[in-house]
């Protein structure tokens, strides 16, 4: 089995997660018109403001101690009543399919206990069918869905509570 793990991130991983971003970014260019820039990167203004917010968790995935990939949570909610949300989750493709980002989800929902929403965009299949299937089993089917755009897209939101571990 290979050891996952999550790091919280330090001020000077954000480099690193702002490499990332591009990855995840090309992976988004699937779903979404985005565009390379002449230079050919995907033309993003480092999210400096994001990452200062109190509330922005980032966190690096490491799988046997190599960097796979970052997760984000933070407070930018479009749900009534949700005050964490998903922000990012991206693993690089090497290490998806072997229960990275279950593990990754499941540590960050039970760590951080409070109102959730999670959502993606309608036109990612893959995460259409990896939420659909995880969300369930990690809220015990305790969980509404709903369906609203963001910046014009559709998108499937999940809104769930997770209760603080007991000591």
């Amino acid at each position: 089995m290979p050891v996952i793990e999550l790091h919280a991130a330090q001020r000077d991983d954000l480099d690193t997660i702002e490499n990332l971003m591009q990855f995840y970014l090309y992976d988004f260019s699937e779903w979404l018109p985005l565009k390379l820039a002449g230079h050919g990167f995907f033309s993003i203004q480092p999210q400096v403001d994001y990452w200062r917010k109190s509330a922005t968790r980032p966190f690096l995935i490491t799988v046997d101690g190599e960097l796979a990939g970052f997760v984000t949570v933070d407070d930018q909610t479009h749900l009534d009543g949700a005050q964490l949300n998903l922000g990012y989750l991206f693993v690089t493709r090497r290490f998806r399919g072997q229960g990275v980002a279950k593990f990754v989800v499941s540590a960050l929902l039970s760590g951080h206990p409070g109102q959730w929403q999670i959502f993606h965009i309608d036109a990612n299949q893959p995460a259409r069918r990896f939420w659909a299937g995880l969300i369930p089993i990690l809220t015990g089917h305790q969980y509404s869905l709903h369906q609203r755009p963001v910046d014009g897209h559709p998108c499937t939101f999940y809104r769930f509570e997770t209760p603080p571990q007991a000591v």
